[in-house]
């Protein structure tokens, strides 16, 4: 008793000095956590949980993935940072590597997704005024309602949720808002010549795992295409195997031109994030230009070529489609009443409640906490399942049961 006792004070403890000195701007569900392995996290009470969030699909290969810590580790202790004011033995070889993977002609490297987002988008706009021939500062670029691509100031501009751009402003001009999933939308904006760019995300993940109806983006790429207009792929959340494929994109057979990627690209370590694009785009930004002082160091070179490997080696992209499949199937044959409808690709999954209870969401995540497993809610009453991508068969019946007898909840109270 003693000792759960102080277990407890151990977790009120490191919550209240977060909400003491930290700022509040995220809501997390109370349990605090300092270890991984794999598909498991551990609490400071030494309680596992499965892990069904995997840092929004940046821990893809597994928390603290051998290869990769060791990748980490070696590096750290040779060099870490020299700033791009430099060359580094690493950072060819890193943009060589995944530039081949991918195949394009160059690699802008950052460091966080937003600030991939941002660079997208100020390549785009470049393009369009030296290759397209778009007039000076009259440049757009089209995004999709609901979108979610980070929270800098650029990117709430063309946000369509208030919690993400209300009273942040003045926003940045320059961009049109168009409905999801909707080619039509799409040809009839691009008819605007001052459009540069088409900036989407292959799934939508913040608002929900929405997936758009299957052609669509092929369709959205031809018209881009048509219209002298750069197909933009957010693929920070979706792409790197999460959805059954290394992208998203590659379920259409959809070649973007211009690749944003992000979380996964360092197996959940440390920030790294890219820019991929051909010479037309990418070398209109001159020295000077752009340019991150972490952007490209020798620690992230190291570890990204580390976690693509994993990726490839460990085919994670199809144990994600398969394990996608399966985790899909057992939802529905819960057959609960309080589950409307599940969505996804790969192991990007979401559930719609539809009980009632506007805490619905809110309170089956708790249960499931309860029973080790840890998920978050998104835009109320929607639940993401996004396990790391090396869960294997015997996990997502495991983590079934947890969500089957959670579901009890709502026996329990019936509000």
């Amino acid at each position: 008793m003693q000792i759960q006792a102080q277990a407890h004070s151990k977790t009120q403890q490191a919550i209240h000095l977060e909400e003491t000195y930290g700022a509040h701007n995220y809501h997390p569900v109370p349990v605090v956590l300092e270890r991984g392995d794999g598909i498991y996290v551990w609490d400071v009470e030494g309680k596992r949980y499965f892990d069904f969030l995997s840092g929004y699909s940046a821990v893809n290969q597994g928390h603290c993935h051998p290869k990769i810590v060791q990748a980490l580790i070696d590096q750290a202790g040779k060099l870490t940072l020299t700033s791009r004011a430099f060359h580094s033995s690493l950072l060819g070889e890193y943009e060589r590597y995944i530039t081949q993977l991918f195949g394009y002609d160059k690699v802008l490297p950052m460091n966080t997704g937003v600030e991939a987002v941002e660079t997208a988008i100020k390549l785009a706009r470049r393009w369009g005024y030296d290759v397209k021939g778009i007039p000076d500062k009259k440049a757009k670029i089209i995004a999709c309602d609901h979108n979610f691509h980070g929270r800098t100031s650029a990117v709430i501009s063309f946000s369509t949720d208030p919690s993400s751009y209300d009273r942040f402003g003045p926003y940045m001009p320059g961009f049109i808002n168009i409905p999801f999933n909707d080619a039509d939308a799409l040809k009839a904006a691009l008819t605007d010549p001052h459009v540069a760019g088409f900036l989407v995300e292959p799934i939508q993940g913040e608002a929900g795992v929405v997936v758009p109806d299957e052609g669509y983006l092929s369709m959205a790429k031809r018209h881009c295409a048509d219209a002298g207009v750069l197909f933009i792929a957010d693929e920070v959340q979706t792409g790197l195997c999460r959805t059954g494929r290394m992208l998203c994109c590659d379920h259409e057979n959809v070649r973007p031109d211009i690749l944003i990627l992000g979380k996964a690209l360092s197996g959940g370590t440390l920030p790294v994030s890219a820019v991929l694009a051909d010479d037309p785009v990418m070398m209109t930004i001159h020295p000077g230009e752009h340019g991150s002082t972490y952007g490209g160091n020798p620690l992230a070179c190291r570890v990204a070529i580390a976690a693509l490997e994993v990726l490839l080696e460990e085919d994670l992209s199809a144990n994600a489609d398969k394990m996608g499949r399966l985790f899909r199937d057992r939802l529905k044959e819960l057959r609960s009443p309080h589950i409307g409808s599940v969505r996804g690709k790969g192991l990007l999954n979401a559930i719609v409640m539809t009980h009632a209870d506007p805490e619905a969401a809110w309170k089956l995540c708790m249960k499931l906490k309860d029973n080790g497993l840890l998920a978050k809610p998104t835009h109320g009453d929607k639940i993401r399942f996004a396990p790391p991508l090396v869960i294997t068969e015997a996990g997502i019946e495991e983590s079934i049961a947890i969500i089957r007898d959670s579901l009890s909840v709502f026996d329990e109270d019936p509000s």
